[in-house]
């Protein structure tokens, strides 16, 4: 099978999880990954994952399919960066769907979806390891049941919601709130790619959170 992975920014923590699926699976199929949508070069899957740009319907009929992996309960949560808007909300039980990508945007059949926990004390990159181990389950499951997977459309009696594009302001603390108020917005953020930060006394300081396991 060939496949094509499009992860916009060569950053993102994803990008170890990829990496590892593609060495261990390249045996067996033909796989790309890239950054740019003018870089792909068609095939049977195309999966997007933080994916930046718009994949138009001409540009789909490249692949067999082309499927999103979005971390909402699909109406619900469509836009940006679900699951750190999910945890701002205090949820604790995240969904993660695997949906064909059309022209609006997370409007497309539904594949499959995941349900998993992330504990409250679970910081950035522990949130990461459980969403990206579930989006690899996704992936393997597109390819393992690529032939006879019933899509479902989404349920047109449920609203669907929106959220926006996060921006470096989304990672201020304020200084004059306590911690408890804003934990969950200190361990959303990540410390290399979008710091929670402070500013005061004419300054910005970064801040970073790590668990102190000594007993």
């Amino acid at each position: 099978m060939k496949i094509s992975f499009l992860c916009s920014d060569p950053r993102h923590p994803i990008n170890v999880y990829l990496s590892a699926w593609m060495q261990e699976n390249k045996s067996q199929h033909e796989i790309e990954l890239v950054r740019q949508k003018q870089d792909l070069s068609g095939g049977d899957l195309l999966f997007l994952l933080s994916c930046a740009e718009i994949i138009s319907s001409q540009e789909r009929k490249a692949y067999r399919s082309c499927l999103v992996l979005h971390a909402s309960d699909l109406p619900k949560g469509r836009g940006w960066s679900p699951h750190i808007w999910s945890i701002l909300e205090g949820k604790e039980e995240l969904t993660l769907s695997l949906l064909e990508a059309e022209d609006e945007v997370d409007s497309g059949k539904i594949w499959k979806k995941l349900r998993f926990q992330v504990p409250k004390h679970a910081l950035w990159n522990e949130i990461n390891e459980l969403l990206f181990t579930k989006e690899i389950e996704l992936i393997n499951f597109a390819i393992d049941n690529f032939n006879s997977v019933l899509a479902k459309l989404q349920d047109p009696n449920i609203e669907p919601t929106y959220y926006p594009k996060r921006t470096p302001a989304d990672s201020a603390i304020d200084p004059f709130k306590s911690i408890a108020s804003q934990f969950d917005k200190i361990r959303v953020c990540d410390p290399k790619r979008f710091p929670a930060y402070i500013n005061i006394h004419g300054q910005r300081y970064k801040m970073t959170l790590e668990k102190a396991n000594d007993k």
